[in-house]
């Protein structure tokens, strides 16, 4: 047998000619629909990542928006923070300038306190040496009177008193 593709005759005639046109249309047809299958995949597999860098672009912006609204809270959070130490070293400094002139006037207050009792047991000291030496001096003026001076001496001094008695209230 003679390979057919080999003889002169026309090439439309053999068998392998309308095998290899058969098989073209073939693919043709189905190569569309394949085709048109793999292009509609690849459309819709573009769209939903087309779809989802849309969703990620937008949740990157409100991430964002979220971000700089948490950096402005944290800001104002330490400019509060700032504030309430602030106003807690002056109230601090207030209260322990409040307590020093408290405890200052406390001593005072309790030294004049010391003082009143000293100067109160110095005049009941001083009255009770003035009461004992006014007993000791009546007790020793009695026992002179009655030891040295009798009758006339009593009756001398009695003139001498009297004599007395006009220069003094003159005096």
């Amino acid at each position: 047998m003679e390979y057919q593709a080999l003889s002169g005759s026309a090439f439309y005639l053999h068998g392998a000619f309308w095998v290899f046109v058969a098989v073209a249309i073939f693919a043709l047809i189905a190569g569309r629909k394949v085709m048109a299958a793999i292009g509609t995949m690849l459309d819709t597999r573009a769209k939903s990542v087309s779809d989802a860098l849309a969703e990620a672009a937008q949740l990157k912006a409100e991430a964002e928006v979220i971000l700089a609204d948490a950096k402005a809270r944290q800001a104002q959070a330490m400019e509060d923070a700032k504030q309430i130490l602030e106003t807690a070293h002056q109230e601090a400094a207030s209260l322990a300038a409040a307590l020093a002139a408290e405890a200052e006037a406390t001593a005072k207050r309790r030294e004049r306190m010391a003082m009143e009792r000293i100067a109160a047991a110095e005049a009941s000291a001083v009255s009770e040496v003035r009461a004992a030496a006014i007993d000791i001096a009546t007790a020793a003026s009695a026992a002179l009177l009655r030891d040295e001076l009798g009758a006339q001496g009593d009756a001398a001094l009695i003139d001498r008193a009297i004599s007395g008695v006009p220069g003094a209230l003159r005096a």
